[in-house]
Parts: C-alpha cells; sequence; structure tokens
C-alpha cells in the first residue's frame, strides 16, 4: 500500500455503503462520513489497554483512549487495517472480534470534525506492549472499575469515540460473561 493511499479514507454512507475516496485531513476539515476502526484490547485480568494519543497527532493528542484506532486504506479490508493497525501502534497482534458499530460526529477541536461509522473490534492480550513513539506518548492497563470512575470523574480526559463507545462496550462485555 502507497504513503498516498494511507493518507486517504473510505467514504460511506449511513449503512456503510463505499461512495468514494478522500484525503484524510480534508475528510476531517469537511466533516464528511467516512470508514473507521476501534480496537479494544483486555487482558486475562480483564483489565483495558489504554493509549495515550501522542502529544502531536493532528486532533485529540494527549488524550487517552482504547488500544488502537485508525482508518481503513482504500481497497484494505476493515479487521484487516485494525490488525494492521494494532501492530504499528502498539507492537503486538491478537485475534479480534467484531463487536458492535457506531456512527457518530463530533468536533475534535482545530476546525476538524470525526463524522465516522465506527467499527468497533475487541481482543484479549496478555503480552509485551511496545508502543511507536509517533503514536503513542503513554499506554496502562487498568481495571473496569477505576476505568468507569476516570471517565465518570474526567471525561475530558478522553477521546470522543471512547467517551461515545464505553457505553455500549460495557453492555455488550456484561451480557457475554
Amino acid at each position: 500500500m502507497t504513503e498516498i493511499e494511507r493518507g486517504q479514507v473510505i467514504t460511506v454512507n449511513e449503512q456503510d455503503a463505499w461512495t468514494g475516496t478522500m484525503e484524510k485531513l480534508q475528510a476531517h476539515k469537511e466533516g464528511v462520513l467516512h470508514r473507521a476502526f476501534s480496537v479494544f484490547v483486555l487482558n486475562d485480568k480483564n483489565e483495558m489497554l489504554l493509549q495515550q494519543r501522542a502529544l502531536d497527532k493532528y486532533h485529540s493528542g494527549g488524550l487517552w483512549t482504547n488500544a488502537c484506532c485508525s482508518h481503513p486504506a482504500p481497497g484494505e479490508g476493515t479487521i484487516a487495517a485494525a490488525h494492521r493497525r494494532l501492530m504499528e501502534e502498539m507492537g503486538f497482534d491478537c485475534d479480534l472480534q467484531p463487536l458492535f458499530e457506531l456512527k457518530y460526529k463530533a468536533d475534535v477541536g482545530g476546525g476538524l470534525t470525526e463524522h465516522e461509522y465506527d467499527h468497533i473490534y475487541m481482543g484479549v492480550y496478555s503480552g509485551e506492549v511496545t508502543p511507536n513513539a509517533e503514536e503513542v506518548a503513554d499506554y496502562r492497563y487498568i481495571a473496569m472499575d477505576d476505568l468507569l470512575l476516570w471517565l465518570k470523574e474526567k471525561p475530558q480526559d478522553f477521546t470522543t469515540w471512547f467517551n461515545l463507545a464505553m457505553p455500549r462496550f460495557i453492555e455488550l462485555t456484561k451480557a457475554s460473561s
């Protein structure tokens, strides 16, 4: 995949059907609906892996979020992109299962809007994490009760999509346990 392809996002309609491609930053400036994915990872103690986005990310820098998130490139399957980015951002890969989809539109500052059709995946991993410093400022595993308290007390510490996805994540993972 070329760097030009990586700079493109897949634009979609409200049903996640392909409508075209667009340069990533332009899609965020115009608030165009595009395909994305978010990966949630738990370890064998049921702690969630969080990453703090690198401070110089083009939006939401320094905020805490799920293990990784990004956009599939044109011609790339969403789950394949999720595996690729998990390795690129956090230095590991694991089995991933689709959990749910989330459509949202939110101002993320700097004149940018996230308008995403987000595919949420979940994995379990307890091995070594070796984050990419260009993507990740910090990371930690956190007990779910501690995470929920932090989210309640300081939602501004977290990305918009993480705040939106967590209630559904909790609902679905409790139902399956």
